[in-house]
């Protein structure tokens, strides 16, 4: 019988040269009709899975001895979008907006690359050859009705065009309502994609509208499945003597928990003792949710759909049902738990001299919380009989001494290897009942997150490397090396603060980041450096082979700490028991079966997170949108988080960010310098960059855009002398935000709230199916201001057309480029003073 294997290891041959189905028909010998039949139906699946790729002329062979690329489309809202490919290591391919072949965000594409692009030439460019899997089969978005025929505005910004709906599929839709879209027929050339209303979620303006919307739109489940309740619901309250019985009893010892005060799901409990040598015994034990979530049960399938819990603004959407989650898995205080323990002996420098695994049961003393474990911490003995805290834990006091002791050795070590510790501020956004919210404040990040934090890692740490030797199939979580283009931007990027890094050739240790992020500590600079490494790095993610994780400076890591709320935690865990219960191994058939597994769990788990922390981020963002609505003409102290070609971004003292447009900035005509991250005054050379504080005023914002608009304090209209205004969009820059969203009217082609050279959606022609161009009037625009230019002027970049002043402009520049502020805005101060580190 043939194979799907037999055939791909005849077309990867090296002499193999495309064939039609014929010529693979005689290859193969396949003789009678059946056969014939099945080799058709196997030849037509592996092109439909992508395996295989049929050429115009009807000729198969792999894609990858075809100059094609398989990988996920990563659309941008502007219509062009980056292939991000299978093949690991392999540089990120750019796909021209017309070279998108109806290919939409997410989608799993075949790209043939091009040609190389960009600034330096470096950059491949592509096209979409062939869809392979539509990621977008049901959209969310916002109903407008036009009579004989609707539209629906996607919600998701990167679906660049509006979808068609006839009139007797809008299943009672009215103008404003979000829905749920399924589309029938994906765009083709300039036409729309078709698509059917299935589901209505109410009016826009209705309360918890909006998040059910960002629900949908990432497609997050919400209940469960009837069989997982069924499951859930059959699991006991508590552990029996039974089920206790051949773990080791650690009941006697003083373990807590320590968690937010709105925590429900406390999976993790520790316990710090001193040794007679003076050693320390850290006693890491984590629900064992493994026991009771068994393999390839309902419970086991769901949550590997899920891949983790989803933190909203308003809810949470958990990973397993909250019978489980909020029960018998919590380590609720002063019950019996199952758990799974990582026992750490450490010396006075932090060093781990003796570790064991193993699966236990324990008792919680107390369930704390972040803020008392901080207060017994800090605070005076007087302060704390006072809260009545000593009378309610001293007995833990010297306890909760001892963690912060341990816990500093292991930070202080962590550091020293060469970890880098991001401290960003986090917001949590408080809302009422109804969903709306009415404060943004700050998380802290005190000694109690710390503790659990050096505790958690140093667990995940100790089973991963433990794991690793014991050669057994499991999960890490690893992190990559940045690539050397992202390091080298950067290196230029604080080269602009007087900043340096050194580094061998085109690595660079992560010691050496972490130096300068102490350096830059309690600077004016600290947030946005610290912003701009991140964005350098590698995302995290699952990998069936260690690796390491460049971030942590750490050769072994995994997640084992939370089985509750992330499933390679939870697969790790079963793992860890079967070893355990089979002596240090397993047989030959698990090793192979698990072998098998991990790659697909690495790649779902990773996947699902990427996805839940878009929403998180989506609901964020809404809801500060939503949080500033009210705050329209109200003034606020800021600092500069970003420039662009477009304009500025500017971060409030509570986390929320908003764009001062270049059309705002009235005083004068500025200019973006891309290598310094910054816009210069042609007239009066003033100066703005990253870093820089400002007092702003909320001028707009748009609740559909989550996009909030400020305007600098005090900005005066433009003098003379620096040429008639000269766009007549809604930026100087690029247009990436000229005006919400320039999409009214379908009648002719869009792009009225457009600025700047790339302008805005296109629209719906006068049949309402065929999509305008509205990319043209932002270019047009771009070459009446060329032609508006003073005489003699030499042309900026693209996207600041008009003349570059020479004399004072140019002196800015270089001001810049010395690490200095003459001709700026803060005479000749600022970070020049700061020396470059050798």
């Amino acid at each position: 019988m043939l194979t799907r294997e037999t055939i791909l290891d005849f077309m990867r041959e090296t002499a193999y040269k495309p064939m039609t189905y014929n010529e693979l028909e005689q290859h193969f010998g396949v003789n009678d009709a059946f056969e014939f039949k099945e080799f058709l139906k196997l030849l037509n699946q592996m092109e439909q899975d992508g395996d295989i790729v049929r050429t115009r002329n009807d000729r198969y062979g792999v894609p990858e001895r075809m100059n094609l690329l398989r990988g996920r489309l990563q659309a941008h809202a502007k219509g062009f979008g980056f292939l991000i490919p299978e093949e690991a290591g392999h540089q990120d391919v750019y796909i021209h907006a017309n070279d998108m072949n109806t290919a939409m965000n997410g989608d799993t594409v075949f790209v043939r690359v091009t040609g190389k692009g960009g600034p330096s030439g470096g950059r491949l460019e592509g096209e979409v050859v062939r869809v392979i899997t539509r990621a977008n089969t049901q959209i969310v978005g916002t109903f407008q009705n036009h009579g004989s025929y609707g539209f629906v505005m996607p919600d998701d910004k990167r679906i660049t065009r509006d979808i068609f709906i006839p009139t007797e599929k809008f299943m009672g839709a009215v103008d404003g309502t979000k829905v749920v879209v399924q589309i029938v027929n994906y765009p083709e050339g300039r036409a729309a994609a078709e698509g059917e209303v299935i589901e209505v979620l109410g009016h826009k303006d209705d309360p918890g509208v909006d998040i059910l919307s960002i629900i949908r739109k990432y497609g997050l489940p919400e209940a469960f499945h009837e069989e997982v309740i069924l499951e859930a619901d059959a699991v006991p309250d508590a552990p029996t003597e039974e089920e206790m019985r051949g773990r080791r009893d650690l009941r006697g010892k003083r373990i807590v928990t320590i968690d937010g005060e709105d925590a429900k799901d406390l999976d993790d409990a520790v316990c710090v003792e001193r040794l007679a040598n003076g050693n320390y015994l850290l006693t890491v034990s984590i629900a064992d949710v493994g026991y009771y979530v068994k393999e390839g049960s309902a419970l086991d399938r769901e949550a590997y759909n899920r891949g983790c819990s989803v933190y909203l603004v308003d809810r949470v959407i958990p990973m397993l049902p909250h019978r489980l989650s909020n029960g018998i898995c919590s380590l609720n205080p002063k019950v019996d738990r199952l758990t799974m323990t990582c026992e750490m002996e450490f010396d006075a420098g932090a060093n781990v001299v003796r570790h064991d695994v193993y699966p236990s049961v324990i008792k919680t003393v107390e369930r704390m919380t972040y803020t008392n474990v901080r207060r017994m911490l800090t605070q005076s003995e007087e302060e704390l009989e006072e809260a009545g805290l000593i009378e309610r834990y001293g007995y833990l006091w010297d306890d909760f001494r001892m963690m912060e002791e341990l816990a500093m050795l292991l930070r202080g070590k962590r550091m020293n290897r060469g970890a880098i510790d991001f401290d960003f501020a986090e917001a949590k956004i408080l809302v009422d009942r109804d969903g709306k919210p009415y404060d943004i404040v700050k998380r802290e990040r005190s000694i109690a997150e710390m503790i659990i934090e050096e505790f958690m890692l140093a667990a995940n740490e100790t089973v991963a490397e433990h794991f690793h030797w014991l050669k057994v199939p499991f999960l890490y979580r690893i992190h990559e090396e940045p690539s050397a283009e992202k390091l080298q931007h950067f290196m230029e990027f604080i080269a602009n603060f007087g900043y340096a890094v050194r580094g061998k050739g085109n690595t660079i240790h992560p010691r050496a980041l972490q130096t300068l992020l102490e350096e830059i500590k309690d600077t004016k600079e600290e947030t946005v450096i610290s912003t701009v490494l991140l964005r350098s790095m590698k995302q995290a993610k699952y990998d069936a082979h260690s690796t390491g994780h460049y971030g942590l400076a750490a050769e072994f890591y995994s997640h084992f700490t939370s089985p509750i709320r992330r499933y390679p935690d939870l697969v790790i865990h079963r793992v860890m028991r079967e070893v355990m219960e089979g002596g240090g191994t397993l047989t030959e058939e698990r090793l192979e079966y698990l072998a098998s597994r991990m790659d697909d769990i690495a790649r779902q788990s990773s996947e699902r997170e990427r996805i839940a922390v878009e929403a998180e981020r989506d609901t964020e963002a809404l809801k500060k949108a939503e949080y500033m609505m009210d705050k329209i003409g109200e003034e606020f102290e800021g600092i500069i988080s970003s420039v662009t070609s477009f304009g500025m971004f500017i971060e409030l003292d509570n986390t929320v960010e908003g764009l001062i447009r270049l059309s705002d900035m009235t005083d004068d005509y500025y200019h973006f310098h891309d290598q310094h991250l910054a816009l210069i005054g042609e007239r009066t050379s003033k100066i703005y960059r990253i870093g820089d504080e400002v007092k702003v005023r909320v001028t707009r914002v748009s609740i559909d855009e989550h996009a909030i608009d400020f305007e600098l304090v005090d900005m005066k209209p433009r003098g003379g002398g620096g040429g008639a205004p000269r766009f007549g969009g809604a930026a100087q820059g690029e247009g990436d935000r000229g005006g919400f969203r320039g999409r009214k009217g379908r009648g002719a082609p869009a792009g009225a709230g457009a600025g700047g050279p790339n302008g805005g959606r296109g629209g719906f022609g006068a049949r309402g199916k065929r999509a305008g161009s509205g990319a043209g009037a932002g270019k047009r625009r771009g070459a009446a201001a060329k032609a508006a230019a003073a005489p003699g002027a030499a042309p900026g970049k693209a996207g600041h057309t008009g003349p570059l002043a020479g004399g004072d402009w140019a002196s800015s520049v270089n001001a810049l480029a010395r690490g200095d502020r003459r001709g700026g805005k803060r005479g000749g101060s600022g970070v020049a003073t700061k020396k470059r580190r050798k």
